[in-house]
């Protein structure tokens, strides 16, 4: 099993979540950090579970008194990653995973130069297209602002320790589970 830090990278749409809430379940010694984030709560998504909500202003705050691991700006809103809670599991010799951006994983990298990191890729920029406008959860202009990141993420692919192209969830769970020695 995967011992320290492991990251998971990928436009949004991709399945990053749907993936690490599958890997976790069947793998619970496994811990999963919970990202903070300005943007507004889907429908079903609760504070202190899916995200931290924070406002913008308490957002800063995080950067200016160095609580966060990383953090980037994507799609209008802050996205980052607690320091302290990764570093308690960390001490604890428990396997943590991070689903970040392409920036946090590059500033992980920095400060984390053991991690490993996967990038989770669509099986063509169509797919991620249909994927992201039917979620039904945005804006054409922010759909048309996270289709400029995607582009943007997938040339950066070659950067990480292992690229999984996330065509079947089962089947790409099951690469994961190999990739991060759990299976």
């Amino acid at each position: 099993m995967i011992s320290g830090l492991t990251t998971l990278t990928g436009p949004s749409g991709v399945g990053k979540g749907t993936l690490i809430k599958n890997l976790v379940e069947r793998h619970p010694s496994i811990w999963l950090s919970i990202s903070a984030t300005t943007r507004f709560p889907r429908k079903g998504e609760v504070h202190g579970k899916d995200y931290l909500f924070l406002t913008p202003e308490a957002f800063k705050q995080e950067i200016k008194a160095k609580r966060l691991l990383e953090w980037a700006e994507f799609s209008g809103n802050f996205y980052g990653t607690p320091k302290e809670p990764v570093l308690i599991q960390l001490g604890r010799g428990r396997p943590v995973i991070l689903e970040i951006e392409l920036e946090g994983a590059r500033q992980i990298r920095d400060s984390f130069p053991a991690t490993f990191q996967i990038f989770i890729a669509p099986p063509s920029f169509e797919e991620l297209e249909h994927r992201i406008r039917s979620r039904k959860t945005e804006s054409e202009d922010s759909i048309r602002k996270r289709l400029k990141q995607a582009k943007i993420e997938i040339e950066a692919r070659d950067e990480f320790d292992a690229v999984l192209i996330n065509r079947n969830l089962e089947e790409t769970l099951s690469q994961l589970e190999r990739l991060i020695g759990v299976k």
